[in-house]
C-alpha cells in the first residue's frame, strides 16, 4: 500500500519544530523513525498532511547524565538504548524492554520518543520508564516543562501533547543502591511480534525486607499503567514466592485487557500473573545483590 500525499518539513531546531507544529495544528505530525507512523498511515489511522521531520535536530539525540538525572534524547534509537551500559546500570528494566522491542532492523530505526508519543498500549518502553519514576521533558516554542510519565498517557493512542508540543527527552532519577528492576514480556513469537502482555517491576530492599516497590503493565489496558496497591502489599515483607504471587494477583486485578487476534482477555490475565511474579522475583534478586557490599 502506498502512502498518501503529504508535505514534508525539516526544521533544524526544537523551537522551529514546535512553532511549525503550532502553526499547522492537528493537520501535522512529527516524524522520527517512522516505525509506528508509517504503518498508521497504511492502516488509515494517521491522516496528517504535513510531516515535520525531527531528523535534523541534533539536540534530540544522545544519552547523558545531568547531575543526578539520566537524560535520554527523544530521537535516540531503541538500538542505542539497548546497548547503552549507562542505561543498563541505571535502569535494567529499560534495557530489557529495549532489547525485547521488535527486530534489529526495527530497533535501529525506532526512537524512544516515538515509542512514547504514538501512545500504543503495547509499547515496550513506557512500563519500564514508569517503574523508574521517569519524567518526560516537553518543549513548546515558548516553554519547557517536565511531566511525570504516569501523567503522560490520557487514553488509547492519546497523550497530553497538543499541537506545538514536542517530547525532547526521557529523564530518570539516579537509582538507589538497593533497588532492582526487571521487565518481562510475552509475545506470540520473537522478532516483530507485538507484546501480548508485559510487566515491569521495581523492588527496593533494606535489611532483608522490602522497603518500597512498584509495577507497571503494558498491552493489558488502554494505556501503559502503574499498578495501584503493589507497594502496600510488599512493603515491610521479606521476599518470597508466595508474597510475589499475591502482588501478581493485584496486577491481574488492575489489568483491563481486551480480546483480539493475539489473545483473549482471560489469556492475558493468566499471562500477567506469570510475568508479574517472575518480574518481582528477578527485581528482588537484583535489589539484594545491589544491597550486598562487594
Amino acid at each position: 500500500m502506498t502512502l498518501p500525499a503529504f508535505r514534508y518539513h525539516r526544521p533544524s531546531t526544537v523551537h522551529d519544530a514546535c512553532a511549525l507544529s503550532r502553526r499547522l495544528g492537528a493537520s501535522s505530525a512529527f516524524l522520527a523513525g517512522g516505525t509506528e507512523l508509517v504503518p498508521d498511515y497504511q492502516r488509515g489511522r494517521e491522516t496528517a498532511v504535513d510531516l515535520i521531520s525531527l531528523g535534523g535536530i541534533a539536540e534530540l539525540r544522545g544519552i547523558s547524565i545531568d547531575d543526578d538525572t539520566l537524560c535520554i534524547g527523544s530521537l535516540t534509537t531503541v538500538a542505542e538504548l539497548a546497548r547503552s551500559p549507562i542505561v543498563e546500570a541505571w535502569l535494567p528494566a529499560l534495557s530489557e524492554a529495549a532489547r525485547a522491542l521488535g527486530s534489529p532492523q526495527i530497533r535501529s530505526r525506532a526512537t524512544v520518543g516515538g515509542n512514547f508519543c504514538r501512545a500504543v498500549s503495547c509499547a515496550d518502553l513506557p512500563p519500564a520508564a514508569l517503574v523508574g519514576d521517569a519524567t518526560l521533558r516537553v518543549a513548546t516554542a515558548d516553554t519547557t516543562r517536565d511531566i511525570a510519565a504516569s501523567d503522560f498517557f490520557v487514553g488509547a493512542r492519546r497523550t497530553v501533547l497538543t499541537p506545538g508540543a514536542l517530547l525532547v527527552a526521557v529523564r530518570l532519577p539516579r537509582p538507589l543502591r538497593r533497588r532492582g528492576t526487571s521487565f518481562e514480556r510475552f509475545g506470540l513469537r520473537r522478532g516483530l511480534a507485538l507484546a501480548v502482555a508485559s510487566v515491569a517491576a521495581r523492588i527496593e530492599v533494606d535489611g532483608g525486607r522490602i522497603a518500597d516497590a512498584g509495577a507497571a503493565l503494558g498491552a493489558v489496558a488502554p494505556t501503559p499503567m502503574l499498578v495501584p496497591g503493589v507497594a502496600a502489599i510488599l512493603r515491610g515483607q521479606r521476599p518470597s514466592t508466595a508474597l510475589f504471587s499475591r502482588a501478581a494477583a493485584a496486577c491481574v486485578s488492575a489489568a483491563r485487557p481486551i480480546s483480539d487476534v493475539r489473545g483473549s482477555a482471560e489469556f492475558r490475565r493468566e499471562i500477567i500473573a506469570v510475568l508479574a511474579r517472575r518480574a518481582f522475583e528477578r527485581a528482588a534478586a537484583r535489589a539484594v545483590e545491589e544491597a550486598t557490599p562487594s
